[in-house]
C-alpha cells in the first residue's frame, strides 16, 4: 500500500474509526488500508465505507492495551499531539458548555446565544493565534469586576485570593 495517511476519527473501548485522506468514493483504496490493520493483534473485523471514507476497527476488548500499542506504532497513521490531562476549569467548562448546548436545543433565543459565542470564541481564538480563548476574557473579566467592587482596600488583597496557590 502506499504510505496513506489515517486520521483516527473515533474511538470507544473495543472499536476504532478511521478516515483516510482522498478515500471517498475509493473503495480499492479502503480496501488496501483496511488490510494493513486486519493483521494487528486483537482485531476481530474491519469494515469499510467508500460513502464516508472510512475505516472501521472492531477488537477484542480484553487486548485493549496490546492493540493501542500496535495502533500506536502504524506507520500509516498520523501522530497525533498529546492532550494534557483534563483540568477542574475544563470540567466546569466542559459542563456550562453541555448545558448551554442542552438549553439550546430548546430554545432559538438561546441557540442564537451559543452559536454567536463560539463565533466568538473562534474568531478570538484565530486573531490571537490560539493564545486567548473566551475562557480567559470571562476569568479576566470576573477577576477585573471583583477588583472594581471590592478594592484594593479589603483585609487581604484580591490578586491573592484568586491566585493559585503553589503549596
Amino acid at each position: 500500500m502506499s504510505r496513506k495517511k489515517v486520521k483516527l476519527a473515533h474511538s470507544t473501548h473495543g472499536r476504532v474509526r478511521l478516515k483516510v485522506a482522498h478515500a471517498k468514493g475509493d473503495e480499492q483504496l479502503l480496501r488496501a488500508v483496511a488490510d494493513t490493520f486486519k493483521a494487528m493483534p486483537g482485531v476481530e473485523s474491519v469494515g469499510i465505507n467508500a460513502v464516508t471514507g472510512s475505516v472501521v476497527l472492531v477488537y477484542d476488548p480484553d487486548r485493549h492495551d496490546d492493540f493501542h500499542g500496535h495502533f500506536s506504532l502504524h506507520p500509516d497513521v498520523e501522530r497525533q499531539p498529546r492532550r494534557p490531562p483534563k483540568t477542574e476549569l475544563d470540567e466546569v467548562s466542559e459542563a456550562i458548555e453541555n448545558e448551554a448546548e442542552f438549553l439550546a436545543e430548546h430554545s432559538k433565543a438561546v441557540r442564537a446565544v451559543v452559536d454567536w459565542t463560539k463565533t466568538l470564541d473562534l474568531e478570538m481564538r484565530r486573531a490571537s493565534g490560539n493564545n486567548v480563548d473566551l475562557k480567559l476574557v470571562f476569568v479576566g473579566g470576573v477577576i477585573a469586576a471583583t477588583v472594581l467592587e471590592i478594592g484594593a482596600t479589603a483585609a487581604t488583597p484580591v490578586w491573592m485570593t484568586l491566585a493559585p496557590c503553589s503549596a
